[in-house]
Order: C-alpha cells, then sequence, then structure tokens
C-alpha cells in the first residue's frame, strides 16, 4: 500500500472533507475558538494522532539516507494534500545530492498576510546500541524512561492520552512533531469550520541536520513561490527548562575546524621513545590551553569577540529576567560552576563560544596501547555572537596557532620534507560557516507571535499545564545556530523561532523523546497562529 494511499485513509477515518477549507458563513475567524477547535479536536482523537506522529517516526531520516528521505517527503507531501493543501516534493534536479524540500501552500480568501512556516525533517545519526529501544521503532512510555517509565502500546480509539507519556524515537523532540502539530491543527480547523486568517506557506527541509547545505538553492529555486511571506516562523527547539512557552529571536552563528598536531610518521613505542619524541596528544592539548581559560571562560585568541553586538537594554532585560532559572538547571546537571560566573546562561549566550567537541589521539581505557601516537586531531566549534564574521574568526584561530610556533598546513597531512623543516606541524581544516541573525524585541510580528502562544496557553485546557504564565519569554538569541541568514538573506520579514518540544527531550542524543503535552501544546500553538490577529 503506498504512503499515499495511507494519508488518504487516514483522512477518511477522521471524517475529514479533502478539498480548500470552507468559508466562516458568520465571518468568525477568532483564534479563541480556533484554539478551543484544536483541543476538542485533540481530545476526540488524540489516539490516532499520536499513531500518525509513530507512523512518520518509524521513517529513518538521516540526511545522507537518500530512500528513506524521499519516503518521509512523500509522506509529508500526501498527508498535506489529504488535508486540501497545494504541496509537492521540490527537488534539484541538477543536484543529486541534495536532498528534497516538501512546499504546501494554503490561500485564505481575502487574507492580507502570508506565514510562512519552517519544519526540518531529517534527524541526527543514531548509534542504537546506545538506546534502550531502536531509535526508528517508536516507544511509547507511561513516564520519562529514566524516572522508571513503563513501556505501553500506542493508544487505540477511545482511550484517553496521558499528556505525561513520552513518545521516544529518533526526531520525537527534534523535529518531527511540529509537523504532526500542522496536519492536527489543520484538520481541527477544517473539522470546526473556521478558515485560517492568513495564507500559510509550509517549507520542511530534509538536510537541515547535514547543514541545510541546498536550503539557498531550493529557496532561490522557489522564489516566486514564497516571495509573499510576509514572517518566517522556524518550528524547532525545546521550551525553556523552566516549562515556560518561549520565542526565540535569533541564532548565534557558526564556525568549525579540524585541527591536528603530527609527531613522528609513525606511532612509536613508549618505553623505547618516551621523553625524547614529541608527544603530539600532549601538544595538542597545551595548544587548546592556550586558547581558552577553563576557570573564567575567556577565550584568549585575539580579535575572538571583538565584533560582537553590545547587549542593548532589551538584551540586559532578558538576561536578568531568565537569570532565576539557572539555579536549577545548575542543580539538573550537576554543576557546581560554570564558566564565567556570576554570568548567567542568557549573558554567555549573547557572546561567542569557544567548544571542544572532541579529542582522539590513539586508544584509551582497554583500548590503549604502550605507544607515542602519531598524531592528534581535536574538533571545534564556535558559536557566534551577532556581527562577529564567521571566516574572520577562523582566520583569527589560525593566527593564534601560528603564535603558537606552529606552521599550518591544510587540505592534507604534511610531507615528509615539511615535517623535518618545523618542528611544530598543525593542520587545520575549515569548514563552512554562517552568521548570526537576530530579530528586534520590538519588531511588530514578535508581538503577534506571543499573541498566537498566549491565545494557545490561556485557559483550562492548556497544553502546558507546568506553566505558570501565558506570556512566552522574548529570548534575544538562542545558543544553538539554525541557518536563518538563509531566509533573511532573501526576504525582507523576520525570521522567530517557536520553540515546542520539552526541555528534557535528548535532543541529537541516544532516547530522545517528546513528552506528549508538548505535541498538544504544537497542535494549540498553529491554531493560534494560523488565525492570530495582524493589526
Amino acid at each position: 500500500m503506498t504512503v499515499r494511499i495511507l494519508c488518504l485513509l487516514l483522512a477518511a477515518a477522521l471524517r475529514l472533507p479533502r478539498g480548500a477549507f470552507p468559508a466562516n458563513e458568520d465571518g468568525d475567524t477568532s483564534r479563541t475558538s480556533a484554539v478551543a477547535a484544536a483541543r476538542a479536536h485533540r481530545d476526540a482523537h488524540g489516539p490516532r494522532i499520536v499513531r500518525a506522529f509513530a507512523e512518520l517516526l518509524a521513517l529513518p531520516n538521516v540526511a545522507r539516507d537518500a530512500p528513506n528521505i524521499a519516503r518521509n517527503a512523500a509522506w509529508l507531501r500526501d498527508a498535506l494534500a489529504a488535508r486540501g493543501v497545494d504541496a509537492q516534493v521540490h527537488e534539484l534536479a541538477d543536484r543529486p545530492e541534495a536532498r528534497p524540500v516538501v512546499i504546501g501552500r494554503v490561500d485564505a480568501p481575502g487574507a492580507r498576510h502570508t506565514l510562512g512556516i519552517y519544519v526540518h525533517y531529517d534527524g541526527q545519526p543514531v548509534d542504537p546500541v546506545q538506546w534502550t529501544h531502536p531509535p526508528f521503532t517508536p516507544t511509547l512510555a507511561t513516564a520519562p524512561l529514566t524516572d522508571g517509565g513503563v513501556v505501553r502500546p500506542l493508544p487505540g480509539d477511545g482511550e484517553t492520552v496521558d499528556p505525561d507519556w513520552r513518545l521516544y524515537a529518533r526526531s520525537a523532540g527534534d523535529d518531527k512533531s511540529p509537523a504532526i502539530g500542522i496536519l492536527a491543527a489543520l484538520d481541527a480547523l477544517r473539522a470546526a469550520g473556521i478558515t485560517p486568517r492568513h495564507n500559510l506557506v509550509f517549507l520542511f527541509e530534509g538536510e537541515e541536520e547535514a547543514g541545510s547545505r541546498h536550503l539557498g538553492n531550493h529557496l532561490d529555486r522557489l522564489a516566486d513561490r514564497l516571495a509573499d511571506v510576509d514572517a518566517w516562523l522556524i518550528a524547532d527547539g525545546p521550551v525553556h527548562t523552566s516549562g515556560r512557552a518561549q520565542l526565540l529571536l535569533g541564532v548565534r552563528g557558526y564556525s568549525r575546524v579540524d585541527l591536528t598536531v603530527y609527531g613522528a610518521v609513525r606511532h612509536l613505542h613508549s618505553g623505547h621513545y618516551g621523553n625524547w619524541a614529541p608527544n603530539p596528544a600532549l601538544e595538542l592539548a597545551h595548544l587548546l590551553a592556550s586558547m581558552k581559560d577553563p576557570a573564567t571562560g575567556a577565550v584568549h585568541i585575539a580579535g575572538f569577540d571583538d565584533d560582537a553586538a553590545p547587549m542593548n537594554a532589551s538584551d540586559r532585560a532578558a538576561a536578568a529576567e531568565l537569570a532565576d532559572a539557572d539555579a536549577a538547571l545548575r542543580d539538573e546537571l550537576g554543576l557546581a560552576r560554570t564558566e564565567g560566573a556570576p554570568a548567567s546562561l542568557m549573558a554567555r549566550l549573547l557572546s561567542s563560544s569557544f567548544n571542544v567537541r572532541g579529542m582522539a589521539a590513539a586508544g584509551v581505557g582497554d583500548a590503549a596501547r604502550n605507544l607515542i601516537p602519531s598524531e592528534a586531531t581535536a574538533t571545534i566549534d564556535m558559536r557566534l555572537a551577532l556581527g562577529v564574521d564567521p571566516e574572520g574568526i577562523l582566520d583569527a584561530v589560525e593566527a593564534h596557532i601560528r603564535a603558537q610556533g606552529y606552521h599550518i598546513v591544510h587540505d592534507a597531512a604534511p610531507d615528509h620534507t615539511t615535517r623535518l623543516r618545523h618542528p611544530k606541524i598543525a593542520r587545520v581544516d575549515r569548514h563552512p560557516a554562517y552568521r548570526a541573525v537576530r530579530t528586534p524585541v520590538d519588531n511588530p510580528w514578535v508581538a503577534v507571535a506571543a499573541r498566537a502562544v498566549r491565545d494557545a496557553l490561556r485557559g483550562d485546557g492548556r497544553a502546558l499545564a507546568a506553566a505558570d504564565d501565558d506570556d512566552p519569554l522574548l529570548i534575544p538569541t538562542a545558543g544553538g545556530t539554525l541557518p536563518l541568514y538563509l531566509f533573511t538573506d532573501r526576504f525582507d520579514g523576520p525570521v522567530i523561532i517557536v520553540p515546542t518540544a520539552n526541555h528534557d527531550n535528548n535532543q541529537h542524543g541516544p532516547d530522545e523523546n517528546l513528552r506528549l503535552a508538548n505535541l498538544w501544546y504544537v497542535v494549540d500553538l498553529m491554531a493560534a497562529l494560523f488565525t492570530v490577529p495582524i493589526d
């Protein structure tokens, strides 16, 4: 049975008519009634929504797996089409290595604005050995597995769905749940006879976790279909650690470098050559230590953050409001100290970071041997503050390495002549980099998105019951990175990130999961966004 037939059967089973949304007889496009419709729909059809989510999660979605990425794209296209959305899979015929995007559009009668909603459907690679259950076999538990959650079957029709249940699978938290929320919200509005207030453009990307290498190409070739988008809402990431909803108004930029330090041309016996032959593992450790103070977190690379945009009044206010959550987060993470203390986490996220992602030099533990390794490698990522040039920061890193007495090579290991000529050699491999993006907090679209969040959270049926405030936190920038510059370079409208997952979803790691209350939140939020009034 094809994916298209499955999606059509699902729509029929829910008694949802296909085709365009009906016009509202009374002209009511109240976002309050839209959220009420979303809640009624998920109350009535919660088990089927959860099963549809599990069906999508069961499709492997690592970007390098082209056949399964194509299956994901077809599933999303057909699910949108089953709900009356004009949807296509868009491929780059001249770039066979590129992964497709899915684009869908709903035009609302009399609409004056167009909202673009972006979701990525690919996920991080997996190591099944590290997972409690297979990563592409969605597993429902009554609570977090680490807190004694018991595995149970997916809910059947008529069964009550507990919002505290967790669904475990790759991309449960990052980032397939917004797609299911969109579909359920469309179902809810249609069933209630409510028309979206705005034109809606849906864009689902299939290689965000692989660096969005071809997203710009897709945006360029879809320019005529995206030209009228007034604002982009990026559905990605978790709510705040406190449980409150949040809007992220920017992301840091990104630069990455792989750094390899060389010793002898081959591994040497540590007894025969120890204290005589240089040890590249030790030299790499010294080189990395010269770049950053572990106690204060200060980066000692000249010019590292000189071009960072200074904190303005709204930045300082956001950092101050969020500082109260730091103590609970330190307790949760078991951290007796933090870098840059007493600066808050938010304050630190507004500056650039220098992080050693990993190091390798021969084996450790039971795999260790009595030898001096011939080389040692570290991978470094730098999350960049607004205003910092991604390529310039890599130039600064190379300048620092040279200042420590190293001769730098690129693209390949040093040849024998180079090894004999230079006592200290480092290979620097630079990777694609991009800059930070931030939407000002006083941009009118921020108020629109915040209004939709308040509508989604208001009342007794609110999904995020643990939160004690309907107002979302307005976060100047996220600590992570998304290729938002691809949108701001091409479109005039702002970009706002709308996070929905639980903060403890194990994003990118083993046992990734989504708390079902957060799935209900995204259903309510999408219904609110589709109908929120814009002054």
